[in-house]
Parts: structure tokens; C-alpha cells; sequence
């Protein structure tokens, strides 16, 4: 085999390998989750409300200043009902199915969504109401609630602080409410699809190119 028929076939692997890159787990990334209630829920964030019993989709949303931004879309994504600001949460165990949590109410009451952790992931997402209904939530459960001091826009949610509320309305340090790893910060990411893989297929492509030109037998000019 002539070294320009090797190069030229290392070259499509790459490219093929390059083009993957973009669509690769996109679920993983966006988290995109399919959830049905069969009961009412209520949700936090632009657009705060109670959801009544359906199929909703759930997607943690691109953010410039890497927050944890999460919308809530009907079943065929051609509606938004809020978009809600959260903040990693960490769990020591994952599972390998989606695991929601809400906060009890009394009953008759529809429960306030509290954290969604997608399959496999560690890191998942601790949702933050409005300061009001926050102290309102705290006293019912009797444990401080994630809040942020300022009205939510799509303008306000990128910088918008988040405190944590007490049942007796005191503001408290976030860590209070928010499990997080011991070395690490409450707002890292969480973890997502990594690309390191493939990345390293095409080193190893390349390296393997490198070689097989080095075997060849060289021609004379």
C-alpha cells in the first residue's frame, strides 16, 4: 500500500471520528428527561406555577456564566412551562434511572419539586424558589429552602443570588441545604458526556499512521 493511500484513509477514520463528536450522547448533555405526574406538581422559576398531572419534558439549558439552568417543556417540547434556576447537589450513590424528590405538603396540596438527578449522574439539581414562597415552603417542612432574593426574568436568572431560607426566615449559608462533595465546590458542574474517548482514537489513529509511513519502503527521488 503506497503511503498516500494510507494517509488518505487515517485522514476519512479522523473526519469520521470529527463529525461524531457534536451529536455524541447529546442526551447526556442536555439531561433530557421524559417524566409523567399523576398528580399535580409545583415548580419554581420564570414562569412558577403548578403543573397539572401530564407527561413533561425536563432539559438542563446552555448558560454564558455556567449555572444550572433547567427548563420544562410539554411532552412534544412546543411549549415552555418555566424555566427554573438550580444549583448542583450532590449524591454519594447514583442510580440508573431518574430520581426526583419533592417536598411534602399538607394534604391536598400539590408537592414542591425539590431535585432532579438524571441516570448515573453523582451531581444533579437543586431547584430555588422565590424568597417568599421559599419561607413559605420552609415552614411547612421544617427545613431551610433554597431562594434567590430577586425577581426571576430570562434578563435577571444568570446572576440572580441564592440563599437559603430557615422556617424562621433567616437567610443561611447555601451549604446548609445543599449536599456537596467534601474537595469540591457546590457550583461545579455536573458531570457530562466527555469527549476524551474518541480523542484519543484519533491520537491513536494518527500514531498508528506515523508507523505505518515509517515501515514503508522509501523510493528514490
Amino acid at each position: 500500500m503506497s503511503r498516500f493511500k494510507v494517509v488518505v484513509i487515517v485522514s476519512c477514520l479522523a473526519l469520521v471520528a470529527l463529525a461524531l463528536l457534536p451529536g455524541m450522547k447529546a442526551d447526556e448533555i442536555n439531561k433530557k428527561t421524559i417524566v409523567t405526574f399523576n398528580v399535580p406538581v409545583e415548580v419554581p422559576g420564570v414562569g412558577a406555577q403548578v403543573l397539572p398531572p401530564g407527561t413533561y419534558v425536563f432539559k438542563l439549558v446552555a448558560s454564558p456564566s455556567n449555572r444550572h439552568i433547567v427548563r420544562i417543556f410539554n411532552e412534544d417540547e412546543t411549549h415552555v412551562y418555566t424555566t427554573i434556576l438550580a444549583i448542583a447537589n450532590y449524591r454519594a450513590m447514583s442510580t440508573g434511572k431518574t430520581v426526583m424528590t419533592f417536598r411534602e405538603r399538607a394534604a391536598g396540596e400539590p408537592e414542591a419539586i425539590r431535585t432532579w438527578f438524571y441516570p448515573g449522574d453523582n451531581w444533579g439539581h437543586e431547584f430555588v424558589y422565590d424568597r417568599k414562597r421559599a419561607a413559605e415552603l420552609a415552614r411547612i417542612v421544617h427545613e431551610p429552602v433554597l431562594a434567590t432574593t430577586i425577581e426571576l426574568t430570562p434578563e435577571t436568572i444568570e446572576q440572580a443570588p441564592i440563599v437559603a431560607v430557615t422556617p424562621a426566615g433567616e437567610e443561611v449559608p447555601v451549604a446548609r441545604v445543599v449536599q456537596t462533595q467534601p474537595e469540591q465546590r457546590a457550583e461545579l458542574l455536573p458531570q457530562t458526556a466527555s469527549f476524551l474517548p474518541l480523542l484519543g482514537l484519533i491520537g491513536l489513529l494518527s500514531l498508528s499512521a506515523g508507523i505505518a509511513l515509517s515501515l514503508l519502503p522509501k523510493r528514490g527521488v
